[in-house]
């Protein structure tokens, strides 16, 4: 008769080999399903950029029409030549841009590239191993 402590083992491998193989498999389904859902997500947010490149794009013609229509109605109102009119507009526009620039760098200064909370927890976690595998090696 069979030694039952092997039969009892090579069961046992052949239960965890079951498990890993089981294991692989999952790891795998998961990492295809994960791959539609990122295919479908990316299709439907390529969708979403397309429609906000047509909006615009519609917005920054609608944005010129309107400020030509500006432009002629100062030089009109006002009785300027045209050209006038325009050169308001561009000085008007020239103003707001630059408020909007000079507020833009005020708020990138203040953003840091690297977050210090983070930095100092990586630091500290860094500290922590270091110290763990100084006290293994006594």
């Amino acid at each position: 008769m069979d030694n039952p402590e092997l039969v009892r083992d090579e069961s046992i491998g052949s239960l965890l080999r079951g498990i890993l193989t089981d294991l692989r498999t999952l790891i795998r389904e998961e990492i295809a399903l994960a791959r539609v859902e990122l295919r479908e997500q990316a299709g439907r947010a390529r969708a979403a950029a397309v429609s906000y490149g047509i909006m615009a794009a519609a917005l920054g013609m609608g944005a010129i029409f309107l400020l030509v229509a500006v432009a002629t109605a100062i030089s009109e109102v006002l009785e300027w030549p045209l050209w006038a009119g325009f050169l308001t507009v561009a000085v008007v526009l020239g103003v707001v841009g630059f408020a909007a620039m000079a507020s833009g760098r005020k708020q990138l200064d203040r953003v840091r590239a690297v977050p210090p909370a983070t930095v100092s927890t990586l630091k500290e976690n860094a500290a922590w191993f270091a110290k763990r595998i100084s006290y293994g090696r006594r």
